[in-house]
């Protein structure tokens, strides 16, 4: 099976910052649990750029859940994020005046895909899942802190991506905090067998991961 994440000889730099990124070889293979580390400023946030197609490569090859980014237009790139990827961001920004389900499918509304009456089900059934049954209409405001994380996760969720990105997502909170959104993460993604890429500098996150990838080896010069 191929990985879900491939990188050979991968090159990003930011215009005249003097940092840049080579990463020599990168594998992730499906259903892994995998963080990226390293100091701030090593390059963690920005691979996470190139893996999601935010950031556009300037080298080398990038294959991620079946495309090969290097190349692709910036259209291209953002098609493929919304369909075949998951995003979750540390401070899961929801649209205020959007009650849980619509922020939920915001995916398909920013991004022109076909919504369909199976969509809202996915929707629904996931907000269910997570915990949420009853305050499907809520909008943010009326939202706890941890029943909006679980919101942002069923959002990124709802395109049955294979892969999630997470940039992240327990910066802030308190242990405890901490090891709930993990373990909500890691049980979604085994359950729906959904890989997951996971930014952190937390020892306590990394140990509950199945392998840790430092970033800063891959980082030639300056910070990003």
């Amino acid at each position: 099976m191929s990985p879900v994440v491939h990188a050979v000889d991968l090159r990003f730099a930011y215009p005249g910052s003097g940092f840049s990124l080579h990463v020599p070889d990168l594998s992730v293979q499906a259903g892994e649990r995998v963080g990226l580390i390293g100091p701030s400023g090593c390059g963690k946030s920005t691979l996470l750029g190139l893996i999601s197609g935010l950031l556009p490569a300037t080298g080398g090859q990038l294959h991620v859940a079946g495309r090969q980014l290097v190349g692709l237009s910036e259209g291209a790139r953002r098609r493929h994020r919304l369909t075949a990827l998951g995003l979750v961001f540390q401070d899961y920004p929801l649209v205020d005046y959007l009650d849980a389900t619509e922020n939920v499918l915001l995916p398909y509304r920013v991004g022109g895909l076909r919504l369909t009456s199976d969509v809202r089900g996915r929707a629904t059934d996931l907000l269910v899942e997570l915990g949420l049954a009853g305050k499907e209409r809520r909008r943010p405001a009326r939202l706890s802190q941890g029943e909006r994380q679980r919101v942002a996760l069923a959002r990124a969720l709802v395109t049955e991506p294979s892969l999630i990105l997470a940039d992240e997502p327990t910066t802030g909170l308190d242990p405890a905090r901490t090891q709930a959104v993990v373990d909500l993460l890691s049980r979604v993604c085994a359950e729906r067998g959904v890989t997951l890429l996971l930014v952190t500098h937390e020892e306590a996150v990394v140990q509950r991961l199945d392998r840790a990838i430092d970033v800063s080896a891959w980082a030639l010069e300056g910070t990003a």
